[in-house]
């Protein structure tokens, strides 16, 4: 009865624009798969879009991920996928998280839960068929809509009324939600910078402030899990604009000491914004003539390649900037022995760190995007029969020095500078 009561009575039967984009998501993705496989399960058995994937398509934003709840248990997950021929892994099956794969698109379906008990950072979970228990245990009204593939929505504590007012409201006490799982801190400045259209409530604040020691609490992965989702084009732009969330970004993440860059952009760094990734953001936030990025290092576990792209950069503007900077003859040198893509973003990095358009940078970053790497035109075999050199160390550094010379005359040498680098 109680089954019958939530599809009765807490659905809303969305005839509209919603309700069309969510039909739309599941004819266009492989989720109709999902939703056969678990919903011919059993006679009750269910699954529906819940939390990000639904907020996006009421707010009108592009589909980044899909994520489901369903009413069975995530051993029976894994039985109707099994059957249905769908591949999957228990990304988090402690906590009720199987992450389903058909073709390029991945679902993560996570069956309805209770907490149990919280320590602020993991919860103890215990699995419900109860859709409304469910959604209180989750932190905020816009987080917690639900709809079927048809577009239906279960939206138990309008949250759908909430993101269209351009309000940010916790589900039930602030501060027990907060205590809850204290990365709600992050996940309310990123939700309020993104949907909110209103003041932050006074209480919330004061919640939020009181609070901001559990973040010790928490792992760095998850903190920096959660920063990338901050640092997306469309927040970065708003971060400055509102005085309480800049200051709590920069207790929790102090090296993070440039977000004034995006206050004002110019009209070539609002274009390429959309385009730069995580890690060359971080560079803009971090990077400084002091220390600042090996705290950041220190304290973040990054990939070695990250760290390297973040490096290159720092090594570059350790030194003094002269008017031979920004010339082919110095950075042909970076293209050849770093790549494209370092010398590209030391570019950036020069015209999103100034307000004013430079031409000259802006005429370099189009060079070093359409040139390829050139091959260095003399080969040990060449040395070897022209010059009579044995194979060994004395060939390796000539044709070190001959390469260096090639790449410092803009990638042309003579034979006459090969000659004399060879006599020398």
């Amino acid at each position: 009865m109680k089954y019958l009561l939530d599809k009765l009575l807490l659905r809303s039967n969305n005839l509209d624009k919603v309700s069309y984009d969510l039909k739309a998501l599941t004819i266009k993705t492989p989720a109709n798969k999902i939703f056969q496989s678990i919903n011919s399960y059993s006679e009750l058995s269910e699954i529906r879009y819940v939390g990000g994937c639904v907020r996006k398509i009421i707010n009108k934003e592009k589909i980044d991920d899909i994520d489901l709840a369903t009413n069975l248990e995530p051993k029976d997950v894994c039985e109707a996928l099994k059957n249905s021929g769908i591949n999957y892994y228990e990304t988090g099956i402690e906590h009720g998280t199987i992450t389903a794969v058909i073709d390029d698109h991945k679902f993560e379906i996570t069956s309805l839960r209770e907490d149990v008990s919280t320590d602020g950072r993991h919860a103890e979970v215990k699995f419900s068929k109860d859709w409304k228990k469910d959604a209180s245990r989750r932190d905020f009204t816009i987080n917690a809509i639900y709809s079927d593939r048809e577009g239906n929505l279960f939206d138990p504590y309008n949250g759908k009324e909430d993101l269209e007012k351009g309000v940010v409201n916790f589900i039930g006490n602030p501060e027990k939600r907060i205590k809850e799982d204290y990365l709600r801190i992050l996940r309310y400045i990123r939700f309020f910078l993104n949907y909110s259209k209103k003041k932050h409530n006074p209480e919330n604040i004061k919640y939020l402030k009181m609070n901001l020691d559990g973040i010790l609490k928490l792992s760095k992965e998850r903190l920096l899990d959660e920063l990338k989702k901050i640092l997306n084009p469309k927040i970065l732009t708003n971060i400055t604009k509102d005085k309480f969330c800049l200051e709590i970004l920069e207790t929790i993440f102090p090296q993070l000491k440039y977000f004034n860059i995006f206050s004002k952009l110019n009209s070539y760094s609002r274009n390429v914004l959309d385009e730069i990734d995580f890690i060359f953001i971080i560079s803009l936030l971090v990077i400084d003539k002091t220390d600042n990025l090996d705290y950041f290092l220190y304290k973040f576990n990054i990939s070695k390649k990250d760290q390297k792209k973040l490096k290159n950069i720092h090594e570059f503007y350790k030194e003094k900037i002269t008017s031979t900077t920004f010339t082919t003859d110095n950075l042909n040198r970076i293209f050849y022995y770093k790549g494209k893509e370092t010398v590209i973003d030391i570019l950036n990095f020069r015209m999103l760190k100034s307000r004013k358009l430079d031409s000259n940078i802006i005429g370099l970053i189009k060079f070093y995007k359409d040139m390829v790497k050139p091959n260095m035109p003399i080969k040990a075999d060449n040395l070897m029969v022209k010059y009579k050199i044995s194979e060994g160390k004395v060939l390796g550094d000539k044709l070190k020095m001959i390469e260096e010379e090639w790449v410092k005359n803009n990638f042309q040498i003579s034979d006459q500078q090969v000659e004399n680098i060879v006599n020398n």
